[in-house]
């Protein structure tokens, strides 16, 4: 397992365009994704989980893989979040 925390910089939150936007990164990796808020752990590759945990700007995120290519699943996510999901 591997894991890493992250700050939530888009202002509109982790909605619609953006949880698209990193659910596709997720998907292409064969491993288990989560992601914690506060303590609950959603399905980083379901768009109604990730839509449910209601992430805004500013909350801290803690990305979780488990499995093949585990430590680029996360990698890859934890700069979607802080980089590509921005202007969106």
């Amino acid at each position: 397992m591997y894991e890493q925390k992250v700050i939530l910089t888009n202002e509109i939150g982790l909605h619609a365009r953006p949880a698209s936007i990193f659910i596709r990164a997720a998907v292409k990796f064969p491993c288990d994704i989560t992601v914690e808020k506060n303590g609950r752990s959603y399905n980083a590759k379901s768009i109604m989980s990730v839509l449910s945990m209601s992430a805004s700007n500013g909350d801290e995120l803690i990305v979780r893989a488990s499995g093949d290519n585990e430590q680029e699943a996360v990698k890859t996510l934890v700069d979607v979040i802080e980089n590509k999901i921005n202007n969106q």
